[in-house]
């Protein structure tokens, strides 16, 4: 199973590169501009105009699971990296790693806590206090 997983990914990211290329974007438009320009040799038929509506469906189909894929590798990379700064730095509060897996109520906590933190430390600037302490969660 670990196989196909692998070949997915690894898929997802040889074409996620290849589609963000600008070399990708002008093949694009020349194949919209080579369908344009055919317009009057097909009469503009409906034929003509479905070739063009199924293929940008198509594409545009596919291209959704690409960019999911792309992002979710993106995000948990994201999250690792914030989740290695927290454990390494001195003072950060271990109990914030793994964030992204709690439930909506828990993160509403966290939020609250740290909105209330971020008032006080506004007020504390325009009280002329510094900025730079490690208040307690």
């Amino acid at each position: 199973m670990a196989s196909k997983s692998n070949w997915y990914s690894n898929a997802a990211k040889a074409a996620s590169r290849y589609a963000g290329r600008p070399a990708t974007f002008f093949m694009a438009l020349l194949v919209i501009l080579a369908w344009i320009v055919t317009g009057p040799l097909f009469g503009f038929s409906d034929t003509w105009q479905l070739v063009i509506n199924t293929g940008t469906t198509i594409i545009t189909f596919l291209m959704v699971f690409l960019i999911q894929n792309s992002q979710n590798r993106d995000t948990e990379a994201i999250q690792i990296k914030l989740d290695e700064l927290i454990r390494a730095t001195q003072g950060a509060h271990n109990a914030l790693l793994d964030l992204e897996e709690l439930n909506e109520e828990s993160l509403d906590a966290f939020r609250t806590r740290y909105g209330a933190l971020a008032a006080a430390a506004r007020k504390g600037l325009r009280d002329g206090l510094r900025d730079t302490d490690t208040p307690e969660a």
